[in-house]
Parts: structure tokens; C-alpha cells; sequence
């Protein structure tokens, strides 16, 4: 396994991060353990998850996972201390309407709460799982650094934001003097390579560490789906609630399907696998620190943990380039 710093910060992190959305839905506690104890024998040092989790959960099931993580990273003396540990917080998480969010109330009541599920003191990395339009971005820093002072997280990202939100919430917590974002969590894959145009270009002048998340388009890149035949596992289907529809919206589409076939004929002409092409793409990108993987079962993080030393052929990785140069543009390539 392969590490890097984590933008300007001193930490040092692995190729790729652990996500853990399927845990506790999905993936029960005993199958989620054996994939924590896989990811960490391959050198995997950070693992994410959020009070959300799992994925399709619902507010019932909202904190399992990271109760699952907790309970891992507890059951062996020491073993807290040898990992990178992200949570994130905004998603809803109760029935009152203040259960959501990034105002001052729900983040100090949603850390709190996130480190009695981790069955840990702090977390190294706190991240904002979306934006929050609602609350006044001065409001949520402001809160985000009374977290950092208190020890309760070491520092501070977002996941989800557009890249003129996040330039914004960077310039206000300079001038505020508070404690300033060091990390950004973005989809980013061959079918989705909308953030190269400005986040990207954003965090590496800021020197944010990038996170992408969704290197394998929730599996749609592993070539394992066929778009006549409805999917029968995994996140495009009914099994994670609405969370399956997303999916589908974000990547079921005759484009999509057509452009795996071209992917999949140059990887393979190259003698590579999709999946661990799709995911060595992301990887081969400079500004990527690290690439969140995840799986539902712990062979299936086969390909990924083999991909985080794969070094793309220059060629092969123009031919990728240009086949997917469509997906830079967005909506608009449609």
C-alpha cells in the first residue's frame, strides 16, 4: 500500500479509504468486521463513514455503522490509534426538524453523538456531508471550529459542495480566524468527471487533500451490470430504498452502459480489468490523496486494494482520457 500526505496537513494517509456505507444494511456486522480486518492486513490506514449510515437506512437505522466501525476499532487494544477515522454529519438523523443540517445546535449535538457511537474521543477528520443552504455558512464554521478547540475532531471537510461554496466557506474561515477546511469528498469517475473543471483546480491552489468517492460508479464500472436485466444486487437496487433510485438517476443510462463497452475494450486490449483500471484512473489523477472503496462482501475489495499499485500505461490512460472526455462536461455532453 502506497500513502501520501494529506494536503497541507501532517497527516500521512493510504492510496485508498475504507467507506463504509453498506455496513449494518447491506452488509451485516460479522461480513463488515472481515472486511475492516481485509482492508486492514492490505495497509488501509483511514476508514469513512458517517451518522447516516448505512446507506438507505432511514432515520431508523441512522448511526449502525458507525456503531459497527466503533465496536471493530474497540475490540482490540491499541487498534484506535493506527487508524485515520472520518465521520460526517448534515444528513437526517432524528424526527425533529433541527436533526439535520449544519447549524450551530445539530453539528455540536451530531459530534457528541458520533463519538459515543465510535466508542472514541475524537475523530481525525469531521466532514460536512453536504451543504446546507439554510444555515449561514459563518453559523456552520464557526461551530465546526468550537469542535476543533475542543478536541473532538482534528480537522475539518466537506463532501458534496460546488467549488464556488466551497471558495466562499474557505475565504469566510480566514476571515473569521477559525479553523479551516483541509479536505474535499467529491464523486468522481470515468462517468462522472464534472469536478475537474473547477473543484479540482480550486483544491489544488487551496492545497485541500481530494477524497473522491465513487471510483467505481457504485459498481456500474465493474462491468457486472447489464442494462436490459434489472439489477438483482447491490446500490441500484430496491434493497437500500431510495438510495437505489439515486443511483440509477446518477448512472443507469443507455450513455453510460454504451461507454463501459468502449472502457472495457480498450482496458481489456491493454490486458487489464475494468475495475481495477477505473479505479488506478482515479488514482492516476495528481490531485487524488486518496479513493474511497467500498464493498459488500470482503472479496470485492480484491481489484481495488490491487488497483492502488497498478501504474497505468501513459497511452492507456490518454485512450481512458478520451473516452470519457464527454463525462467532463456534465449534463450539457448529453
Amino acid at each position: 500500500m502506497q500513502y501520501r500526505r494529506f494536503g497541507q496537513t501532517g497527516l500521512t494517509v493510504s492510496r485508498l479509504c475504507l467507506g463504509t456505507m453498506t455496513f449494518g444494511l447491506q452488509t451485516e456486522e460479522d461480513v463488515s468486521r472481515r472486511i475492516l480486518d481485509k482492508a486492514a492486513d492490505a495497509g488501509i490506514n483511514f476508514i469513512d463513514t458517517a451518522d447516516v449510515y448505512p446507506l438507505g437506512g432511514g432515520e431508523s437505522r441512522a448511526g449502525r455503522t458507525e456503531e459497527i466501525v466503533g465496536r471493530w476499532l474497540n475490540a482490540e487494544k491499541g487498534r484506535r490509534e493506527r487508524f485515520i477515522l472520518a465521520t460526517k454529519a448534515v444528513g437526517k438523523v432524528g424526527p425533529s426538524p433541527w436533526d439535520q443540517g449544519a447549524s450551530r445546535k445539530h453539528l455540536l449535538d451530531a459530534i457528541d453523538a458520533s463519538l459515543r457511537r465510535l466508542g472514541t474521543d475524537y475523530v481525525d477528520l469531521y466532514q460536512l456531508h453536504s451543504d446546507d443552504a439554510n444555515t449561514p455558512l459563518d453559523e456552520t464554521i464557526e461551530a465546526l471550529d468550537t469542535i476543533v478547540r475542543s478536541g473532538k475532531a482534528r480537522y475539518i471537510g466537506v463532501s458534496n459542495f460546488l467549488a464556488y461554496r466551497l471558495a466562499r466557506a474557505l475565504g469566510r474561515a480566514d476571515f473569521l480566524r477559525c479553523a479551516r477546511f483541509v479536505s474535499v469528498q467529491p464523486r468522481y469517475n470515468l462517468l462522472f468527471r464534472q469536478i475537474e473543471r473547477e473543484l479540482l483546480p480550486l483544491a489544488n491552489e487551496e492545497g485541500l487533500a481530494v477524497i473522491p468517492y465513487n471510483p467505481l460508479a457504485g459498481g456500474l464500472l465493474t462491468g457486472k451490470y447489464q442494462q436490459g436485466s434489472a439489477p438483482s444486487e447491490g446500490r441500484f437496487t430496491q434493497s437500500v430504498g431510495v438510495a437505489g433510485s439515486m443511483y440509477q438517476d446518477r448512472y443507469w443510462h443507455e450513455r453510460e452502459f454504451a461507454s463501459i463497452e468502449k472502457l472495457r475494450a480498450i482496458v481489456e486490449q491493454g490486458g487489464q480489468s475494468l475495475t481495477m483500471a477505473s479505479v488506478a484512473w482515479v488514482l492516476a489523477n495528481p490531485q487524488v490523496t486518496s479513493a474511497l472503496i467500498g464493498a459488500s462482501r470482503p472479496e470485492q475489495l480484491d481489484a481495488s486494494i490491487a488497483a492502488a499499485d497498478l501504474v497505468l500505461d501513459p497511452a492507456l490512460k490518454q485512450q481512458l482520457d478520451e473516452a470519457s472526455h464527454e463525462y467532463r462536461m456534465g449534463d450539457a455532453a448529453r
